[in-house]
């Protein structure tokens, strides 16, 4: 009967010791704010509850499986959630859906991922590509490339502080815009300081291939936080060419917090907008702060450059005759983290 008994455990313990070696994480960000937004047009003011004002909200499972000699395979699928309607992104995992292996050589993943360009965005953006007037609005239109998909990449481990990063998206369209993507990041993280650069080029079949870069740099001293970065991105064709510098800093004081930001945005035809956004967060816990923000933008008589946080947007509607138009937002919200 002992024996029996012995055999019972044994049994039961070897998966457990197998499940010792690899370990599932679930985590996430519930983020929502009461927000005044206005377009700039007439009767273009709302008010609404947002979503993502800091922080996009968003569910995740992230694992890692201990291979042995140095070596661990690694996933993460992260989905987007809207905490205003409930409604999940319109693609489930859209957020990020990756599997690949990691070891001394540094990581490679395949799947949905973010491009390098991505990663130096998010670094040297005072805002962390949250709140009201963000470097996303880089992103948008069409303009630069934040995500790729059916994509192969690789990152390097820290090589005394500077990190490789590149990435091949394939577009897989026979047709038409193939929308291949080649990337590349070098960025440089050590004693307070932070510098980044990468590229992309965009293949197109039948037009010939667009350009996206991203110069960015920052440091902190003490208290003081200062981020600033410079984006462009290139399509093929005359008068196309985008551009968008910010500069910003923060400063820290107990568990409060506040942000600013300069930008300009400007298009080879002569469209520009300046703009600047002003942030405060306090800190509840180590998970939970509540926040405000403010941020608006002037445009010039040709452009309609709108005003981004993590999951809210505000543009002027050019194909209105919205040309010119200063949009503007302020919000005052919470986020909790997990």
């Amino acid at each position: 009967m002992q024996c029996k008994l012995m055999a019972v455990v044994l049994a039961a313990a070897i998966p457990l010791c197998a499940s010792a070696q690899s370990s599932v994480t679930i985590y996430g960000v519930a983020d929502a704010a009461l927000a005044k937004e206005d377009t700039g047009a007439p009767n273009g003011s709302r008010t609404v509850v947002n979503s993502g004002n800091q922080s996009t909200s968003r569910i995740g499972f992230r694992g890692v499986e201990d291979l042995g000699k140095g070596l661990s395979a690694v996933f993460n699928i992260e989905a987007g959630v809207a905490l205003d309607t409930g409604k999940q992104d319109e693609v489930m995992f859209g957020r990020r859906s990756v599997v690949g292996l990691k070891g001394n050589f540094g990581t490679v993943m395949i799947g949905r991922e973010y491009t390098p360009i991505a990663d130096v965005a998010n670094a040297s953006d005072i805002n962390g590509q949250g709140f009201y007037g963000t470097n996303l609005n880089s992103f948008g239109g069409g303009r630069l490339t934040r995500r790729i998909s059916n994509s192969v990449n690789y990152k390097s481990n820290s090589m005394g502080g500077v990190i490789v990063t590149a990435g091949y998206g394939l577009g897989e369209t026979a047709t038409g815009p193939s929308q291949d993507l080649m990337g590349l990041a070098v960025e440089y993280k050590a004693n307070n300081i932070y510098v980044g650069a990468g590229y992309h080029q965009v293949e197109r079949l039948a037009s010939g291939d667009d350009k996206e870069m991203i110069f960015g740099a920052g440091f902190t001293a003490g208290a003081i936080e200062v981020r600033g970065n410079y984006l462009v991105a290139n399509p093929t064709g005359n008068n196309n060419k985008y551009e968008q510098a910010n500069a910003g800093v923060s400063y820290t004081f107990g568990d409060n917090k506040i942000y600013g930001n300069l930008q300009q945005s400007k298009l080879e035809g002569g469209a520009k907008g300046n703009g600047y956004s002003l942030a405060y967060s306090y800190a509840l816990s180590k998970r939970t702060n509540v926040y405000t923000s403010y941020a608006t933008i002037r445009n010039n008589n040709k452009a309609a450059f709108g005003i981004f946080s993590a999951g809210a947007q505000v543009t002027p509607d050019a194909l209105k005759g919205q040309s010119g138009s200063d949009p503007s937002a302020f919000s005052v919200g919470v986020r909790h983290s997990f």
